[in-house]
């Protein structure tokens, strides 16, 4: 049996029972200190501190999860109370009370328009003290509110009270001082492109509001613009029924076409709740549309479906944002899919020249659907490219401590490293300093989507941005792709150097020490923007390249040269080595060669011919003279 004092495995015990409780963080640095005091040998301290710090990650990745777990439970929650609540007041506390504990503000509030007024009122709040900011009332264009609703986007502020972006009234600040509010967020409730409301999370201490949170409360704000939305069409369907008694069979069929909306909204939301992927969504809304659907990433790529045609698709997905609907494309409808302001992609409906009002929200709230689908696809997306950027930080760094952990840990993540792949290193194209942090930091979320979907994994390395993908054939047509692609995620121009295809952990690290020599040799060549492998770069690519493939150098160079002489005959290589061993002299050549000076003159006018006008320019003939060379080195 082990003695406590010189085994770890008590204080193992231990870790994994505060694993599984949900420890406070401060509680894992007690086991080792408590190691400490009771007298343990060093090495197993030493596994005890390895042991912590590795629990300590697993608690943080658990939080992480349970964090974005809540996010999405509740944004499918909210879409269940849309699916299966017919009361507007309910589902808007719903959002509300939602928004305020995931943002965790010590408030939460909504208001809408009221046209009659001419001003906009307090709708729903949560977590609200005071009388007065519950009854406050607001002239357009006043406030914060009046900011986001009239430039339709979210605004945010750490203190309300000094921010002078917002034109500040005494009524409002009135409200906002009883109430005790500091910190504001506010993002529009947007339908067809119009404002019809705003929702506020609000502390009373000052905060900065992140990007995430800005995201999170514009998804809650799409479903409440949704609640209204279906609530003014249940009004107007009740409004028809009293006002059209005598087309009673009409308002039937509408009343139908609604049902039928809701019913379509409800399988919808179904499919994502049970796991569906975006196929199987598209699937559905075909079927319920007799059409046909194709599904659009945010690049245009096919997610599902074909679009036959994609002339004229981005400026009508455009148009779709803007107007915040589903606009008619020659025969096709298209809906921008969004979350908040972020575009997610596109649906594209075809087959259905002709849509009803009906058909036309099922389509449109199909956006919304996928848009919740997207959403949790990336969310996935993120923590497994997270995990994996670990990997291949580990895999870089230190490749020849573990190879069969590496690679035991990649085939965990859906990496087998033991078949070839290809190591690309990017870099932002011309940024310095701050900038080219703040650029690699953007490059490197461009290389998370760019991967989406594969078996690839990036990660930040040192100063550039590394890609390890499956060897799909020519690294130079790999890395030129990769450049011209991430250059478009990235919104700038992209440098990638590729090494050569690497199986197995040491093979993979040396793979990425080429890629990065050729990412250099890149930017001092004037080719920034660029992407390209060491063989790609001529006599550089053998210098770079740690396999030295001098046959494929010197095939590359003088290829066509050597297949001219093998079939007529003649003597172009060895002509052009005369001249160039002459020093460009026709006079000195045909003497070494003993042939006529005319003869010398005819073989290198066919020299140009076949290998082009630039020939005997500097940086050719250097390439066109190292190549003679290698290839005298190597005839036997």
């Amino acid at each position: 049996m082990n003695d406590p004092q010189t085994s770890a495995a008590p204080a193992l015990r231990r870790l994994l029972d505060l694993l599984g409780s949900g420890a406070a963080t401060e509680d894992f640095a007690e086991v080792l200190a408590d190691a400490r005091r009771r007298g343990a040998p060093a090495a197993v301290l030493q596994e005890i501190d390895d042991a912590t710090w590795q629990a300590l990650r697993v608690h943080r990745t658990l939080r992480q999860h349970r964090r974005r777990e809540a996010e999405l439970t509740a944004l499918f929650d909210t879409a269940g109370d849309l699916a299966a609540s017919r009361d507007l007041d309910t589902v808007l506390q719903a959002i509300v009370r939602r928004a305020r504990l995931l943002l965790g503000t010590d408030t939460a509030y909504l208001t809408l328009p009221d046209e009659a007024a001419g001003d906009t009122y307090m709708r729903v709040t949560d977590g609200s003290v005071s009388v007065l900011f519950q009854t406050l009332r607001l002239s357009l264009g006043d406030g914060l509110g009046g900011l986001v609703a009239q430039a339709a986007r979210p605004y945010a502020t750490p203190d309300y009270r000094t921010d002078d972006r917002f034109h500040h009234t005494g009524t409002i600040d009135a409200g906002v001082l009883d109430e005790g509010l500091v910190a504001i967020i506010g993002v529009p409730l947007l339908l067809g492109g119009r404002v019809i409301g705003v929702l506020f999370a609000a502390d009373r201490s000052p905060r900065a509001f992140s990007p995430d949170e800005v995201a999170l409360l514009c998804s809650l704000a799409a479903h409440a613009a949704i609640a209204l939305d279906t609530a003014k069409s249940l009004a107007d369907t009740r409004a028809a029924l009293a006002e059209l008694g005598a087309a009673n069979e009409l308002v039937r069929a509408h009343s139908a076409a609604v049902q039928r909306a809701e019913q379509a909204h409800d399988r919808l939301t179904d499919l994502v709740l049970r796991g569906a992927e975006v196929p199987d969504v598209a699937a559905a809304v075909a079927a319920l549309l007799d059409g046909e659907i194709a599904v659009l990433d945010a690049e245009g790529e096919p997610l599902a479906g074909r679009v036959a045609s994609a002339a004229g698709l981005t400026e009508a997905i455009a148009a779709s944002r803007a107007e915040g609907r589903s606009v008619r494309h020659g025969g096709l409808w298209v809906c921008a899919v969004l979350a908040g302001q972020d575009a997610l992609g596109a649906m594209v409906l075809r087959g259905r020249p002709d849509l009803d009002d009906a058909d036309r929200r099922l389509f449109e709230r199909a956006g919304v659907v996928t848009a919740l689908l997207l959403l949790l696809r990336r969310s996935v997306a993120e923590t497994e490219n997270r995990v994996r950027g670990e990997l291949l930080t580990d895999l870089l760094t230190a490749p020849d401590r573990d190879p069969a952990g590496l690679t035991a840990r990649g085939r965990r993540l859906g990496v087998d490293l033991g078949r070839p792949h290809l190591v690309l290193v990017a870099e932002p194209a011309g940024a310095t300093g701050a900038a080219a942090t703040t650029d690699r930091g953007r490059l490197a979320g461009a290389a998370g989507r760019y991967l989406f979907g594969s078996r690839g994994i990036g990660a930040e390395h040192g100063e550039a941005v590394v890609l390890l993908v499956p060897d799909g054939g020519d690294p130079e047509e790999t890395a030129r792709q990769a450049a011209e692609r991430l250059a478009r995620l990235a919104g700038f121009p992209v440098t990638v150097g590729a090494g050569r295809p690497a199986a197995g952990p040491p093979a993979i690290a040396a793979s990425y020490a080429e890629g990065l020599r050729c990412l250099r040799a890149l930017r001092v060549l004037g080719r920034a923007g660029e992407g390209a492998s060491a063989r790609a770069l001529g006599f550089l690519g053998v210098l770079l390249g740690d396999g030295h493939d001098v046959d494929g150098f010197v095939g590359a160079t003088l290829g066509p040269l050597l297949d001219y002489d093998a079939r007529r005959g003649t003597e172009l290589v060895r002509t052009l080595r005369a001249y160039f061993d002459c020093g460009g002299s026709l006079t000195r050549a045909k003497d070494e060669l003993h042939v006529h000076v005319n003869t010398v003159v005819q073989r290198l006018d066919r020299v140009e011919a076949l290998l082009g006008r630039d020939w005997n320019v500097p940086e050719r003939s250097l390439e066109l003279q190292l190549a003679l060379r290698l290839q005298l080195l190597a005839e036997p």
